[in-house]
């Protein structure tokens, strides 16, 4: 029998565990719910990970126990949370996901972090029937993926969105005369960045762009100056970075020492995390980048005092609220079915409506359309500048140099 108030270690020699057990004394197996996460911890994508989805994991459990549990027809039930590092490795995940299906015999599993990760693994949810809430993963085949697997849903949107956000933004800009038709364009070598390059490449060339550098690079790449040397060289009137947590740290390093002067520019993941201005400060005041939130709703402003107050971290301003939203999600769904028949819990999720911090969701075709495109960095707050069927994006501020 486990103790539960202690911390349980798993190791295997691939695998490496750690579960947090947020319980009373005496609580017995049958009193609880075991929920599996598996997600980086270690490798490129953790510093996404760590700030994006495992507070909100953390979150979401410590306040769903402090209410008793989840509700279900037989009693409330304590989460039991068994995470695993899958060291932003596809394979490692897949095993990990096989280990809590198999072994560890969770009842639910937390999707993945990153659009790669998503659909790499999601043939293994579906096998085992765990209903998968992909947050931070965007894609044109949307359609394709959901006929296939009947368990993925999708919530941060389509590729062709994220492209159209900033082309809009773009070409206002042209039209009202603050920048010229010259786009400098590099995006990191994985699934989410080279799907948004190849859509973004016709996209502005319609609206009148040309693309006087396109160049990609490996996820990981410890130097990313050759890259900022040559967008810079190119002459640009508008950067655009389609990049993952670490590339959009390094870029916005070497576009300061470059001084790379434009009026425009964009780079994606982790250019909403408290960090980057934390590490920026005002330098990066205009600067837009993937996501956004209205941090001024009554939900927003209690879900944020929350995540600092009980995980210690500062939310960033874009995917961290989709996490906890995704969670929300999946409680609603399994208190609503009353069980953890993951059948039930699936088909609740795609006929049913849910109250969460960002209104009202629905999913249609396991699609929820309604998400934040881009965001801009407006005197220390990162605020939602475009989105799909959400309120409250706010004016574009012309970007004045890096000082």
């Amino acid at each position: 029998m486990i103790r539960r108030n202690v911390l349980k270690v798993l190791a295997s020699t691939s695998i490496a565990a750690v579960t947090g057990l947020t319980m009373t004394f005496g609580a017995f197996a049958a009193d609880t719910i075991k929920i599996g996460a598996v997600a980086p911890k270690t490798g490129p994508l953790a510093g996404g990970a760590v700030i994006t989805q495992w507070p909100n994991v953390e979150l979401w459990v410590k306040q769903v126990n402090a209410r008793g549990g989840l509700k279900l027809k037989d009693g409330q039930k304590m989460i039991e949370l068994i995470e695993y590092d899958d060291k932003t490795n596809p394979a490692e995940h897949i095993k990990a996901v096989q280990r809590l299906a198999t072994q560890d015999k969770v009842d639910f599993i937390i999707a993945p972090y990153g659009t790669g990760f998503n659909v790499a693994a999601a043939p293994i949810y579906a096998k085992y029937g765990y209903p998968q809430i992909a947050v931070s993963a965007i894609s044109d085949k949307i359609e394709e993926l959901t006929e296939r697997y009947p368990t993925l849903f999708f919530t941060l949107g389509t590729t062709t969105s994220f492209v159209e956000g900033v082309r809009d933004i773009l070409v206002k800009m042209k039209d009202e005369g603050k920048i010229g038709n010259k786009i400098a364009m590099v995006n990191v070598a994985d699934a989410f960045g080279i799907e948004l390059a190849d859509a973004a490449r016709p996209i502005f060339k319609d609206a009148g762009f040309e693309l006087v550098y396109d160049k990609s690079y490996p996820l990981g790449t410890p130097d990313l100056s050759p890259v900022m040397k040559g967008a810079k060289a190119s002459n640009p009137d508008a950067f655009v970075a389609w990049s993952y947590p670490p590339d959009t740290f390094a870029l916005a390093e070497q576009a300061i020492i470059e001084n790379l002067d434009v009026k425009a520019y964009y780079s994606a993941v982790a250019t909403c995390f408290p960090a980057f201005a934390g590490k920026f400060g005002s330098k990066i005041n205009g600067v837009l980048g993937a996501g956004g939130v209205d941090p001024t709703t009554e939900k927003m402003m209690s879900y944020r005092a929350e995540h600092e107050k009980l995980t210690g971290k500062v939310p960033d301003y874009w995917a961290s609220a989709n996490t906890y939203v995704s969670l929300q999600i999946l409680e609603q769904a399994i208190e609503g079915v009353g069980s953890t028949d993951k059948a039930a819990v699936t088909e609740f999720i795609k006929s049913n409506t849910f109250d969460t911090i960002m209104g009202d969701i629905k999913f249609e075709n396991q699609f929820s359309n309604k998400f934040w495109t881009v965001g801009q960095w407006q005197d220390g707050v990162f605020k939602g500048v475009s989105s799909i069927n959400v309120d409250g994006a706010v004016p574009v501020v012309e970007k004045s140099g890096w000082n």
